[in-house]
């Protein structure tokens, strides 16, 4: 009977557990606006899903209705299988203006059977240039996972599926700028780059596979949303600050990145003294900008 009565138990928690989940989903009606594609992008699953379309006519994308200021962004992805060469589907967070700052995932497609590349940008002030890329270690088109971004005073983090593959630290104190007082949008998007996303252009998009679609879902903004110049965390922390604001890398983290940048970075700007010939990025001589570069940029 005890073990009867724990296994009642354990499924009334679960059944909890999976409705307070369901309560917590986000919902793509409330929470983002369709933005270009001409009907390419469309909202399902009673606002639980949104499939991103590309043709040869346009792609397809959304943003937000809220802009933020600090938060930890999760977003589930399923990419376009197949032959996905010359399509980029993107997520990232980005301020207005010309001096913009932004916190960029680009996943490039690619030839059947070749793997895909997670391209990373962060810009500043308007200014990038500080790209590192990586090969997924599964098939990012055989079902959903989790991507996200971690962006408050201390870091930005850029996570796959939990496990952190890239950190922009604050170092403001050694004159390298930080994303720290423009309110970010978040934005998706799937779109045509073939004159640069495969082999720095070599490979079109093959247009007889066309339409081409990735799938989006579970997007949760645990975040500081800016609204007529005020943020729903209120002008300060001192009562009670949310966990994200200042959560760091622990132990375990910092392994995970390093493991990460060792076997699935290819190419790290901070490595290429090529393209820097002046002199690397203030960030990467006083910072560890990742591991070894295994292939160049551009040549997947």
């Amino acid at each position: 009977m005890a073990a009867l009565h724990d296994s009642s138990n354990s499924s009334i928690v679960v059944l909890v557990l999976m409705i307070i989940s369901l309560a917590m989903a986000s919902n793509f009606y409330q929470d983002v606006d369709i933005t270009w594609g001409d009907g390419r992008a469309k909202v399902l699953n009673g606002g639980n899903l949104v499939t991103l379309s590309l043709d040869r006519g346009s792609g397809s994308g959304f943003q937000s209705k809220n802009e933020y200021l600090y938060g930890k962004f999760d977003m589930q992805i399923k990419l376009v299988s197949g032959n996905s060469a010359g399509t980029v589907t993107a997520y990232y967070l980005k301020s207005r203006g010309s001096t913009w700052d932004e916190l960029d995932f680009e996943f490039l497609g690619n030839l059947s059977g070749d793997p895909y590349t997670i391209h990373t940008n962060v810009y500043t002030n308007g200014k990038g240039d500080r790209e590192q890329q990586f090969y997924l270690w599964f098939d990012p088109t055989s079902d959903f996972h989790t991507y996200s971004i971690l962006w408050n005073p201390r870091h930005a983090v850029f996570y796959v599926d939990g496990r952190p593959i890239r950190e922009f630290k604050n170092l403001e104190s050694m004159g390298v700028p930080y994303p720290k007082t423009q309110v970010m949008r978040l934005y998706s998007s799937l779109w045509n780059a073939d004159d640069w996303a495969t082999r720095g252009g070599l490979v079109k998009t093959d247009w007889t596979q066309a339409p081409f679609t990735a799938s989006v879902k579970n997007f949760n903004a645990d975040a500081c949303a800016w609204s007529n110049g005020a943020s729903t965390c209120g002008s300060n922390f001192s009562s009670s600050k949310p966990s994200w604001f200042s959560q760091e890398l622990d132990l375990s983290g910092q392994q995970q990145l390093k493991y990460v940048q060792k076997n699935y970075m290819v190419y790290n700007y901070c490595t290429d003294t090529k393209r820097f010939p002046q002199g690397l990025p203030r960030e990467c001589t006083v910072s560890s900008g990742g591991s070894r570069i295994r292939t160049h940029w551009g040549h997947n």
